[in-house]
């Protein structure tokens, strides 16, 4: 149940240095917990957001490429960092550097996933925004969504094998400062 008739808006919300946005969902990325954080900034109240897809806060200006490698990041129980730009209920954007996890029971199994959100450093976001708008003018050059998702993430992965970084590496040396 994605949002369909917000409309994005240039306006920015903001939120403290010393505030983390915290969610965590189910195995299908619907959402079982949502912090106040979570809520005040994406201007949604608890029971609008739980049990709905994360993507509810997904901003049109995200490329599809940073989340498929988000998911197979999450979907081999590794852990990622990303630069994300959400959106509120009212259209506003704000932006976040995501620390995203599994979650295991005490089997070790996945159960779910667990995400703390900061806001970002202003020189981080300049730094990442000029790869997003790259990546989102292949994702949009071609009518075939699945070949514009693997062009994008082609382009994505030689980003930071060109400049010889593991995306980790690429992402910790984006902007000066992450929180």
């Amino acid at each position: 149940m994605k949002k369909t008739n917000v409309i994005p808006l240039d306006e920015r919300i903001h939120f403290e240095k010393d505030e983390i946005i915290v969610s965590k969902t189910d195995l299908k990325g619907n959402i079982v917990y949502a912090n106040d954080v979570f809520c005040r900034v994406a201007e949604m109240p608890t029971n609008a957001v739980i049990g709905k897809p994360h993507n509810i806060i997904r901003h049109p200006d995200m490329p599809r490429a940073v989340f498929k490698l988000l998911w197979q990041r999450l979907q081999s129980r590794k852990e990622i960092f990303a630069y994300v730009k959400n959106m509120s209920a009212t259209g506003k954007y704000y932006w976040v550097i995501a620390h995203v996890s599994p979650s295991y029971d005490q089997d070790g199994q996945v159960v779910g996933y667990h995400s703390n959100r900061r806001a970002p450093s202003a020189k981080g976001i300049a730094d990442i925004v000029p790869l997003y708008k790259d990546l989102i003018r292949i994702e949009r050059a071609h009518a075939d969504r699945k070949a514009s998702l693997d062009e994008s993430m082609a382009f994505l992965q030689a980003t930071y094998r060109d400049i010889g970084q593991s995306y980790d590496e690429y992402i910790w040396n984006t902007g000066s400062s992450h929180v």
